[in-house]
């Protein structure tokens, strides 16, 4: 198992975890070459293919069963079709070893590999290349986004997702739900310019994501409810819906989240907290360091979000939110501010802290922030703890100093549409200015 580098260094000076910071191990118990060296369930062996047409689905379940107890389960290097979905339940001390690339050739929806009810867990590329082609472009084309999952998580213990590139799912790409100490990173996603097509999801206990690209027009890394001590960091929303919290709805419960290093252009926003009534709670929350370019909003608080039906109750509590060291620009700053905060007032947010905060507009010469029912510190926001209030904007001029920030050199030019394939990426060496990944890319 492992620690973040943040939470040692946290652990070193503070008699306890700070916000945010995980709450202990995560990761497997034993690694893959323990794993490998015990036992290896090939899938060749097991009537799997590598010509792109044999289904390989039920090889896989096969490979699993022999292995589940305790070994790995190999998709060698080359090009297979998965036609019919597997349901890997069970066991402990296993691991999925995926080098080939899998093409999605069957229409059903659901998941198409799911994981659950499983500990010790690791699904890895060897190599950096292994992948699923999820050809979501075929079902986009029709008007549906109705299929499959690409991956999901479900009451996993214990676990890592690394170095595997996931693509143009039919609906989201990568799902974790009621996980416990797992730690994803090194991962490439990228999927077509639509919404509802969600790129890394997660409600879980003690979950570190760090060093993920992704390319869609929903969700980049988002955080839902119930969660707890989650860390995120070196993210690359590159061309995306962009992170948030939410949608958040009834009995949200959301503690102890910190995002760290993330960097967002040609987005949707930089980072939303999102709903439209409900009940619950966001508390101890941190968003430092984000860089942005040419994002339709930056930092986006909206608990009248208009895109999801109003739900019973006054609104989700947010309480203790702090966003710090946030620089760069939005596309155009009189149309959408570099900050809306706008909250439930019938629950008022307290312990909003903005600061270090330069952004400034890259159309026009003015930019505006405002803020609803909102306390704390930090430009639009008021002091004291109490009451709702209607929204107060206030407009500025002139550009921030330090607002400048640097750019990442693959950054996307244009977004992958609907109706044609999406290429298989390459796993990027950075994906935050400046930010070595924590871990060595897999085959470099």
């Amino acid at each position: 198992m492992r620690f973040s580098q943040a939470l040692l260094a946290a652990v070193a000076v503070l008699p306890t975890l700070v916000w945010g910071q995980l709450s202990g191990k995560v990761g497997p118990s034993t690694s893959a070459a323990t794993k490998t060296s015990k036992k290896t369930c090939n899938v060749l062996n097991y009537g799997a293919k590598a010509d792109k047409t044999t289904d390989l689905g039920p090889p896989l379940a096969s490979a699993h069963a022999a292995c589940k107890s305790g070994g790995t389960v190999v998709i060698p290097s080359g090009d297979y079709a998965m036609n019919t979905w597997v349901s890997l339940t069970g066991g402990s001390a296993w691991a999925l070893q995926l080098d080939g690339v899998i093409y999605r050739t069957g229409t059903a929806g659901g998941n198409m590999i799911f994981i659950g009810s499983t500990s010790d867990f690791e699904l890895f590329s060897s190599t950096g290349k292994g992948a699923v082609q999820g050809n979501g472009y075929v079902l986009h084309a029709q008007g549906s986004r109705t299929g499959a999952r690409i991956l999901r998580l479900n009451k996993v213990n214990n676990f890592s997702v690394h170095d595997v590139i996931l693509v143009d799912a039919p609906a989201f790409h990568f799902t974790m739900d009621t996980c416990t100490n797992g730690e994803v990173y090194n991962m490439a996603i990228r999927g077509g310019d639509w919404g509802g097509l969600d790129g890394l999801d997660v409600w879980s206990n003690n979950i570190w994501i760090h060093d993920v690209m992704v390319t869609n027009r929903d969700e980049c890394v988002t955080v839902k409810s119930p969660s707890k001590n989650i860390l995120i960091e070196n993210i690359y929303c590159n061309w995306s819906g962009g992170c948030a919290l939410g949608s958040l709805g009834a009995d949200t419960a959301i503690s102890l989240v910190h995002y760290k290093n993330v960097y967002t252009q040609n987005s949707n926003q930089m980072m939303m907290i999102k709903s439209n009534g409900g009940s619950g709670y966001v508390e101890d929350v941190v968003f430092e360091n984000f860089i942005g370019h040419a994002n339709a909003y930056s930092l986006d608080i909206n608990q009248y979000w208009s895109s999801m039906k109003t739900l019973a109750g006054g609104g989700v509590k947010l309480s203790n939110i702090t966003f710090k060291n946030w620089k760069g620009t939005e596309a155009n700053g009189s149309q959408r501010g570099p900050i809306k905060v706008m909250c439930a007032d019938g629950a008022p947010c307290t312990d909003i802290n903005i600061n270090d905060f330069a952004m400034w507009t890259e159309t026009g010469n003015k930019q505006w922030y405002s803020c609803r029912s909102a306390y704390g510190s930090g430009f639009c926001l008021k002091s004291g703890t109490e009451g709702s209030y209607p929204a107060s904007t206030s407009t500025v001029s002139a550009a921030p100093s330090g607002y400048s920030a640097p750019t990442m050199k693959e950054d996307l030019k244009t977004a992958f549409g609907t109706t044609v394939s999406i290429p298989i990426p390459t796993i990027p060496s950075s994906y935050y200015p400046g930010a070595t990944p924590y871990s060595k890319l897999a085959g470099s």
